[in-house]
């Protein structure tokens, strides 16, 4: 049921989405990191390559150690619940990242090939999912003028996005069996 995966990995996604921003709001970063195991560890569990996934996972909590935790300590973004430490990327922010890297071997694996629409997705998406959460829960500030920190968004998920669609992709192929090699060489 590869349609069962598509849509239980965008569900998922948007589920852990929602408890990590209402958790921040709530000044609690670890409403966002249980729903990310929980989607994690459902996820591995179902996994065509766990090696691929939790490649995947790492790369995502870089990325949001990277690109979150230069926008904090930059001051052009302000974050709630800036669990563990307020000059980092929070642990609900992180916690996101490896969820959205996660849906590149499931929901988002179409982009694998696709990379400049998962750039496109990265520019338009990233900024507007960070908007969503500052003016629905009031869990991400900008500094004033709002356009520079958006356009630093729009930037690093411009370049985020396809670099996870692009190691999904690696991860996959080079998953492909190697025992005819092997035994030609025994």
């Amino acid at each position: 049921p590869a349609g069962m995966s598509f849509w239980l990995s965008l569900i998922g996604y948007q589920a852990v989405w929602f408890v990590a921003v209402i958790g921040a709001g709530h000044g609690l970063a670890w409403p966002g990191v249980l729903g990310m195991l929980v989607y994690a560890l459902v996820q591995l569990a179902c996994a065509r390559n766990v090696r691929v996934d939790l490649a995947l996972m790492a790369a995502g909590l870089v990325m949001g150690f990277l690109l979150d935790g230069a926008l904090s300590r930059s001051g052009l973004v302000d974050y709630a619940a800036g669990w563990p430490n307020p000059a980092l990327a929070p642990g609900w922010i992180l916690a996101l990242w490896v969820t959205f890297a996660l849906t590149f071997s499931q929901s988002l694996r179409y982009l694998q090939t696709r990379l400049w629409l998962a750039a496109l997705l990265g520019l338009v998406g990233g900024p507007l999912a960070y908007l969503g959460a500052a003016r629905g829960w009031q869990v991400v500030t900008f500094a004033e003028p709002t356009w520079r920190a958006l356009l630093a968004l729009a930037l690093g998920w411009a370049l985020a996005t396809p670099a996870l669609a692009w190691l999904a992709r690696l991860g996959s192929a080079s998953t492909q069996p190697r025992s005819a090699t092997r035994g030609a060489r025994a």
